[in-house]
């Protein structure tokens, strides 16, 4: 099982780039994961509650904590969006709002392709 994993935007990789290379390095292994593992473990990858199809990828290393918006596509993409570091418990909701658009935004450009 491999799932692909694409990017809407730049959103993912302008945040990507402003990263130290431990935290790069610990994003690439979840990311690897993800692609790899039939059933990622709720650790790394959790369905948003109330937002229809939109899930976050979980980084934590050292004690900072990072999300990373996504959704799945035709079962196996995993599409990236928004990513963030968090700063408190609960996810800011202009960054779930963003995401949601930017979910909104990945499907209506890939059915105007079609």
């Amino acid at each position: 099982m491999t799932r692909q994993i694409i990017f809407h935007g730049d959103y993912f990789t302008d945040f990507y780039k402003e990263l130290d290379i431990k935290v790069k390095q610990k994003i690439q292994y979840v990311l690897e994961l993800i692609k790899q593992v039939d059933r990622v473990p709720e650790k790394f990858l959790a369905p948003m509650t109330g937002y229809e199809g939109l899930f976050e990828i979980r980084i934590e290393y050292q004690s900072n904590i990072y999300r990373i918006f996504c959704c799945f596509d035709s079962g196996k993409l995993v599409v990236l969006f928004n990513g963030f570091q968090k700063k408190t418990q609960k996810t800011p909701k202009n960054e779930i709002e963003k995401a949601m658009r930017l979910k909104d935004e990945y499907f209506k450009q890939k059915r105007q392709k079609t």
